[in-house]
This record gives structure tokens, C-alpha cells and sequence, in this order.
């Protein structure tokens, strides 16, 4: 039997969106009953603090801990909710294997475009937006500590700040698992939007080339034999776009890989 908890965290960067209901239609999927594994859908408290991201951010991470037996799947709208997953994992001092088609390493001083969602990465290290690790309680993560893989759009100035950091780049999905992995705790963010937007189209920000599903799918497996995976969080696609159910069918396929 798997040893999963699937956690729903059904809010975009602190909002609760009625147009945006993907979380509740994995949910609905019975993609739990699948895994083998129980669903929590989190509970923010909003009243508590005034940065929505936050609250819900502090919700997952309390949601983690409270099942630490257990390995968490998480199924997010967006990927600030790296923090609340790595605060979570906290006491395993997890590894990040980052599988994004963009860098997210920006910080306000480098956006174009000032999208707090393509931030979340060179926070969790320390770089840039410091008020919402402080205000979930986190230590940054060491950079040689992070794996991204693809990132093949990245702003100018924020792909010189990657490739400039100790951050491991692997170009492609082959070369995660061509070394040895972290022989450590592994915490495994997996933005859906990696897959070649061929077939993952209903993307909020579709990237052109890239592995294909089956690819992904074979480096997931790969990566859950080989290193020591204690979470995953699949950040989703865009119910409101065109070829939305093609898009949850493929995602639920990048799920089964957990099976």
C-alpha cells in the first residue's frame, strides 16, 4: 500500500477563484482512491493574517506536519505554495528537484512582469520576497541543495541569476537521473507545465518544445525508484483555457506515475 495523503490547496496565489476548479475536480477524479491515500483539502485562516499567500501557505504546511507519517502529495494552482510544502517537510530537511519549463528565480527587482508566481523559487533560497519566508517561519534553502530541470524560458535577467547561483541545472530530464540523486530527503515540485504544451495546452503559460508526457512520466518513475522522494507537488493547469479536459487527462497520467 502506498503511504501517500493527497492535499488539495485550491487557491490562486491566496485567492479562491470560482472559475478555477481544478483541485476539486482531481479531487472528484478519485485520483486518491488510486494512490491508495486519504484527501485533505487545507483550511487558511485569512482572518489571521493580512498576505492571503501566507495564510494559505501556513494551512499546508500545518496540513503536512499533521499527517508526517505520511508522504504528501500536493495539488496546487500556482507554485508560491513551495513554501508552505518545504516548511511542511522541514524537519527532513528535504532536497528540491524543481521540474519547471521556467526558472520561477526571479525577484522583484528582476521581473518583467512583476508575477509574484515566477518568484517562488529564488525566495525559497533566500533571494528576493524574505517577508513570506519570514512570515511562515523559513529558513532559505541552501542553492546546492536545488535541481531544476528544462527551465527553457527564463527572463534575461533572471537566467543570469541562475546560472550564476549554485543551483544544478540540468538541461534535460535525462540528465536528473544520469547522476546520483541527493542521497537525502527529496522533495520533488513538479509544474505541469513542463510537458510540451502540444499536449498539456490548457497552460496559463504555455511553453513551446520541451519533453513530452511519456518523457515526464518515465522521469518521474525514475526519479521515485531512485531517490528518496517524501513529497511532491504538481502545480496545475488552467480549467478556463481551451482543451482543459485534454489537459487534466494528461495530468492525471503525470499522477499515475506515483502507482
Amino acid at each position: 500500500m502506498n503511504n501517500y495523503v493527497c492535499i488539495g490547496v485550491p487557491y490562486y496565489l491566496g485567492e479562491a477563484l470560482p472559475e478555477r476548479r481544478e483541485v476539486d475536480a482531481l479531487r472528484r477524479s478519485g485520483i486518491a482512491d488510486e494512490l491508495q491515500a486519504d484527501w485533505i483539502d487545507i483550511e487558511p485562516d485569512f482572518a489571521a493574517v493580512a498576505d492571503p499567500v501566507v495564510a494559505v501557505n501556513r494551512a499546508l504546511a500545518a496540513a503536512i506536519q499533521a499527517q508526517a507519517s505520511k508522504i504528501p502529495v500536493v495539488f496546487a494552482n500556482d507554485c508560491t505554495s513551495c513554501l508552505g510544502m518545504v516548511k511542511g517537510l522541514e524537519a527532513l530537511a528535504p532536497a528540491i528537484l524543481w521540474y519547471d519549463s521556467h526558472g520561477d528565480f526571479n525577484t522583484p527587482e528582476t521581473t518583467p512582469s512583476g508575477f509574484l508566481g515566477g518568484m517562488p523559487l529564488a525566495a525559497l533560497v533566500g533571494r528576493g520576497n524574505q517577508h513570506l519566508m519570514r512570515a511562515v517561519d523559513l529558513e532559505p534553502v541552501a542553492e546546492t541543495d536545488v535541481i531544476v530541470t528544462d527551465v527553457r524560458n527564463l527572463d534575461p535577467e533572471e537566467g543570469i541569476m541562475l546560472r550564476e547561483s549554485e543551483v544544478t541545472i540540468c538541461e534535460t530530464l535525462a540528465e536528473v537521473t544520469a547522476g546520483a540523486l541527493p542521497d537525502r530527503p527529496l522533495y520533488v515540485h513538479f509544474d505541469t507545465d513542463i510537458v510540451d504544451c502540444a499536449e498539456m495546452p490548457a497552460m496559463s503559460y504555455p511553453e513551446p518544445g520541451g519533453p513530452s508526457l511519456t518523457e515526464c512520466i518515465a522521469s518521474l518513475k525514475l526519479v521515485l525508484e531512485m531517490g528518496k522522494v517524501e513529497g511532491i507537488l504538481f502545480s496545475l493547469w488552467n480549467e478556463t483555457l481551451d482543451k482543459s479536459a485534454e489537459t487534466m487527462a494528461a495530468t492525471l497520467q503525470l499522477i499515475r506515475a506515483l502507482k
